[in-house]
């Protein structure tokens, strides 16, 4: 079998190749990773927002319901809003993966009826 050998100028081709993927390969993984604490941020708003929606009904703390749902690095930007209708808003501050800001803000909202009525005319 004969020895095949490359020329000069195609020798570490594939390492160039590779190191000048890499920046792109980096950013396409840090924009997934943002993707999945988006989309983590928006189920946890609804979560608190459920939450927040069962301590109103009962008569209790919103913002501390709300809190409890939530990793202490979603607290910091924590909103909650009794709303007109009986519901409760709750907004959260998305983190950016790379710097201190925050990226965007999720908003859910959610009601319940209110179980102190209920409870007053079971008695």
């Amino acid at each position: 079998m004969p020895v095949t050998r490359r020329t000069g100028s195609e020798l570490g081709q594939a390492s160039v190749e590779l190191v000048a993927l890499l920046p792109l390969v980096a950013v396409f993984a840090g924009l997934l990773w943002q993707g999945v604490v988006t989309g983590q941020a928006v189920w946890l708003a609804g979560s608190a927002a459920r939450a927040a929606a069962r301590a109103s009904a009962v008569g209790t703390d919103e913002r501390a319901a709300a809190r409890r749902v939530l990793p202490a690095r979603l607290e910091r930007g924590l909103v909650v809003r009794r709303e007109r209708s009986g519901g409760v808003r709750v907004a959260i501050a998305v983190p950016a993966i790379v710097g201190p800001d925050r990226l965007t803000t999720v908003v859910a909202r959610a009601r319940l009826q209110d179980q102190r009525d209920d409870r007053a005319r079971a008695r």
